[in-house]
Formats: C-alpha cells, sequence, structure tokens
C-alpha cells in the first residue's frame, strides 16, 4: 500500500530553473572528474608512451565496470523518482534497498574479473612487453578494487532522484579532487613537483611511493572509495525522502526487474561502447601504436564536453521519471526540449575548441612530431560529429526515463557496431590513416536520424497519453 509523501520540487517547480537547479551540480561535479581524467593522462604521458598505452587499452574494461554500475544506477534512478512522482514512499525505498544489494554484488564480482582477466586481455591485444606489463598492473588494481566506484554512483544517484545535486557534486568532487593530489604522488613520489628535501620527499622516498601506473591506478581506486564514503554519509544525513533499513537490502524480485529493465540496456550500450573502442584500437594500431594513443588522449579531451552533457542528463533523468509517474506529460516534453538545446551549446563550443586549438590540446600529454601529425587532424574530423551527439545524449536519457532503455541501447547499437566499426574498417582499407576518423561524424548523423524516428514514436505513444484521464 502506498505511503502518501508531499509534492517534490520536481513535479512543481518551473522546468528551466528545475533543471539547471538539479544539472549545474552536476556539470561542475563531472567537469571535476575530466579535469581528473585529463591530469591522471597527463602523468602518466610523462612516464612513456608505453605507459600511456597501456592505459588507453585497458579503457574497454573499466567501461564496462563504470557501465555496469552507471547502468544498475540508472534504473534505480528512474524506478525511485517514478515511485516518488506516485507517492509511492515503500517502493522508493525497495528500490533504493535493492540498488545497493546490486552494486555489492556487482563490486564482488568485479574481484573475480580483476583476478583472471587483465592480462589476457591485453597479450590479445599486443605484444609490446612494456604495454602489457603495465597494463596488467594498472587494470588488475583498478578492476578488483572497484567496489568503491559501484557504490560510489549508487550514492549519487540515490541523492539525485531526490533532488539533491549539490551533494552528489560534493562526492564526486572530494572522489575527484582526491585522485588529482594522489596521482603525482603515487605515480612519481615526489617527482616532478616537489624537488629537493623536503617532507613529502621524506616520505616518498621511505614508504616506497613512485610506482609508476600503478601509482595512476592506486590514486584512482583510493579517490572511488573516499567518493563513496561521502556519498553514504551524506545519504543518512541528509536524504530524509528515504529510509535505509537492512530490510530494504532483502531481494526483491519485481524491484530487481525493474531496475535491470532499464539498467540493462544502459549497461550493454556501456559494453558496446567497450567494443567499439576495441576494435578501433585493433584497427589504428595497424597503422601505429602512436594512433592509438592519439585515440586514448581524444578520449580523455572529450570528456570536458561530453561529461557536462553526462551531467545534464543525470538531471533529465529523475526529472522527466517523476513527472512520468505524476503524468505530467508537458513538463516532460519542455524539459527534453530545453535538454536538447543546452547539450547542443555545449558541443558547439567543444567543436570551437578542438578546431581552433588542436595542437594545444594535444602537446598537454607531451605530444611527439608524430603525434602531432596524427592527431591534429584526428581531432579537427572526429570532433564535428560533436553537432549531432548532443541530441542523442539528451534522447537517449529521456528513453531510460520512461523505462524504454532498450531504445537508447537500440541507437547505441546503431552507431557504434553496425556504422562506426564497419566504416571505420572500410575507410582503413584506402591506406590513409585521416579517413579512418571520418567513422564518427558518419556514425552520429545515422544516429541522430534514428533518435529523431525514436522520439516521435516515444512522443506519441507513451507522453501524449499521459494528458489523458485516467480511467476509474
Amino acid at each position: 500500500m502506498s505511503e502518501q509523501i508531499r509534492e517534490n520540487k520536481m513535479g512543481v517547480m518551473p522546468v528551466g530553473k528545475l533543471l539547471l537547479t538539479m544539472s549545474v551540480p552536476m556539470m561542475i561535479s563531472m567537469l571535476v572528474q575530466a579535469l581528473y581524467n585529463v591530469v591522471d593522462s597527463f602523468f602518466v604521458a610523462k612516464l612513456s608512451q608505453d605507459a600511456l598505452n597501456a592505459v588507453s587499452l585497458a579503457f574497454p574494461i573499466q567501461n564496462i565496470i563504470i557501465g555496469v554500475a552507471v547502468g544498475t544506477g540508472v534504473g534505480v534512478n528512474a524506478l525511485l523518482s517514478r515511485n516518488l512522482g506516485e507517492k509511492d514512499i515503500e517502493g522508493a525505498n525497495r528500490a533504493a534497498g535493492n540498488g545497493l544489494l546490486l552494486a555489492i554484488l556487482s563490486g564482488l564480482v568485479a574481484v573475480v574479473v580483476g583476478r583472471f582477466l587483465p592480462r589476457p586481455f591485453f597479450e590479445v591485444q599486443t605484444d609490446i612487453p612494456g604495454i602489457v606489463e603495465q597494463g596488467t598492473q594498472y587494470l588488475t588494481i583498478c578492476t578488483t578494487l572497484s567496489g568503491g566506484v559501484m557504490l560510489g554512483i549508487m550514492f549519487e544517484r540515490l541523492l539525485q532522484s531526490t533532488g539533491k545535486s549539490v551533494h552528489t557534486m560534493i562526492a564526486q568532487t572530494v572522489g575527484a579532487v582526491t585522485n588529482i593530489i594522489l596521482d603525482p604522488i603515487l605515480i612519481f613520489g615526489h617527482g616532478i613537483i616537489w624537488e629537493g628535501e623536503n617532507p613529502i620527499a621524506r616520505f616518498c622516498s621511505e614508504y616506497g611511493l613512485g610506482l609508476g601506473v600503478a601509482g595512476a591506478a592506486w590514486a584512482t581506486v583510493v579517490g572511488q572509495i573516499l567518493g563513496a564514503v561521502a556519498g553514504l554519509i551524506f545519504n543518512l544525513a541528509v536524504n530524509k525522502e528515504l529510509t535505509f533499513r537492512l530490510r530494504y537490502l532483502k531481494p526483491k524480485a519485481r524491484a530487481i526487474k525493474q531496475i535491470y529493465g532499464v539498467g540493462v540496456p544502459s549497461m550493454v550500450m556501456n559494453c558496446i561502447g567497450s567494443v567499439m573502442v576495441f576494435g578501433l584500437n585493433q584497427i589504428l594500431i595497424a597503422f601505429t601504436d602512436t594512433a592509438t594513443a592519439v585515440f586514448g588522449i581524444y578520449f580523455k579531451l572529450q570528456s570536458f564536453i561530453f561529461m557536462p552533457v553526462f551531467g545534464l542528463n543525470n538531471g533529465i533523468v529523475p526529472i522527466v521519471a517523476y513527472n512520468y509517474g505524476a503524468r505530467k506529460s508537458q513538463r516532460i516534453l519542455d524539459t527534453r526540449r530545453l535538454g536538447w538545446i543546452i547539450a547542443t551549446i555545449f558541443m558547439l563550443l567543444g567543436l570551437s575548441v578542438a578546431e581552433l586549438f588542436p595542437a594545444q590540446l594535444l602537446g598537454i600529454f607531451e605530444a611527439s612530431e608524430e603525434m602531432l601529425e596524427i592527431g591534429v587532424p584526428a581531432l579537427r574530423i572526429i570532433c564535428t560529429s560533436f553537432i549531432f551527439a548532443g541530441f542523442g545524449i539528451v534522447s537517449g536519457s529521456v528513453y531510460q526515463a520512461l523505462g524504454h532503455g532498450v531504445l537508447g541501447m537500440m541507437v547505441s547499437i546503431i552507431r557504434q557496431l553496425v556504422v562506426l566499426l564497419p566504416a571505420a574498417f572500410l575507410l582503413s582499407l584506402t591506406g590513409r590513416l585521416e579517413l579512418v576518423w571520418l567513422a564518427f561524424p558518419i556514425a552520429e548523423i545515422f544516429s541522430m536520424l534514428t533518435c529523431i524516428y525514436f522520439n516521435r514514436k516515444i512522443t506519441r505513444e507513451v507522453i501524449a497519453p499521459l494528458a489523458q484521464p485516467v480511467e476509474g
């Protein structure tokens, strides 16, 4: 039986103000995350190009782990927000508890994966000893200790679901800032920042710090764990809409089915991204291993544009899900339209920077002449896809919030597997590396056209009927 709770701000606050209130803190925290990604690669690049390649080639597995965490979180977010919109607080508590249980179990599975997978994964990709050894060290640590990211993302989604985006921002920032601080210490010891005799140098020397790529991995997992601790504290202290009790951790088949009904398509989308990156790395490394390093750098740089848009999505999902439960169709349409506009502005800004300053961006990562020769045209070509990407990202978040995440999964499959990888392979047959990058804008055009079709279908079949009176 549902318990009645008062109307949440997601059902009454003006949509523009609400979306900014929900999204801006998330955008800020995502920008901090993007800064961490770049700083991490900056220090790793100072070790060697093999080290940079090792971290770049580890991305697909890391992306799958994060995809599982985010997918589960998205499912919980959508279900929990919908329950709040329906005034079903017991259902919301059950969604939160089962979400935490799934996050814990996912972390335990990752321990097993981290024990057996890393070395074979690198040996399949390359026979360069420096890349294999450093990549195995890095990925083993990041995978085995990924429980922090699993729980951290879940705690953040619980805060977002009840409109507490500022607290989510702080929790994410704690993790990212910790990582940024620890990176130079754990990678280099006292290294490149603190020269000479000083307390930091003595501490690093005494405790054997200066771990190279393994230090980058340790910085990552420590930051994730501290971010999760901050998220737990905030949920217990300020998330009064939810009740945290052990009984809500008891698995409920219906709640888990609903969570994964939205979450699995999101996970699949991330796994598809990993397959795409893995496949494209194999195409690129056939030209030169520098091309794979450039591709890895692109992913770090593009996060400065995509992360704020993902932060926008984190605000869109609970708003749309809540108003779906409350049957407020116009608020859903207004949120989607405003999301498209904001995302497109960010994407155009990113395109402008990439077109004007590609060499300077690559220079952050100690780019060699060969890397500049490959990377400058790569950035300029790939980033033209930004024009179309924002529309698809926001559309996908709306599908998830409405419980139709499978549509987003279909868009991702079309973009990355049906179009991008085959196009990249066919273009590689020309023997001209610069043409391979054209696969990105080609794929995004197909993605946008698919989203236009799905958006019309969703509006007609799901959103519009909400405005009709409920029978009975």
